[in-house]
């Protein structure tokens, strides 16, 4: 695992923990989001991996699809999560007070964790938080 990985996954355990927080303290559409940057920053690691830097969200899971989910390397079913999370982020900050269910959020929040304990599998386990 590289420094800049190793950062990113740090960020992500720390966006998940922000995002159950948020959740607990009402703010569905906040957690959601921290949810869905939880997932980006595994993915941008996964991608960091193989030395593929972009500047762009949708360059990101993108990328993430087409270097790790099409091979093989990583589950479908992630690709499809960030993809719904980014799409809940941005109900959440560009639409309505409250249009992310506390359901939707929790969901967002165990597919983080899922998303990172993915990472630490694949990229490397983390240091006790």
């Amino acid at each position: 695992m590289t420094e800049d990985q190793l950062e990113l996954l740090l960020k992500a355990r720390q966006s998940i923990s922000a995002a159950q927080v948020l959740l607990d303290n009402g703010y569905p559409d906040y957690a959601a989001a921290r949810a869905y940057y939880a997932m980006f920053y595994v993915a941008e690691a996964f991608l960091e991996g193989e030395e593929l830097s972009f500047s762009k969200h949708s360059a990101v899971i993108s990328a993430f699809g087409r270097e790790f989910v099409k091979p093989g390397k990583v589950p479908a079913k992630y690709h499809r999560w960030l993809i719904k999370a980014q799409e809940l982020r941005n109900t959440g900050d560009y639409g309505g007070l409250n249009t992310v269910t506390i359901e939707q959020a929790q969901e967002q929040i165990g597919y983080a964790h899922q998303f990172l304990t993915l990472a630490e599998n694949i990229i490397g386990t983390l240091p006790p938080a």
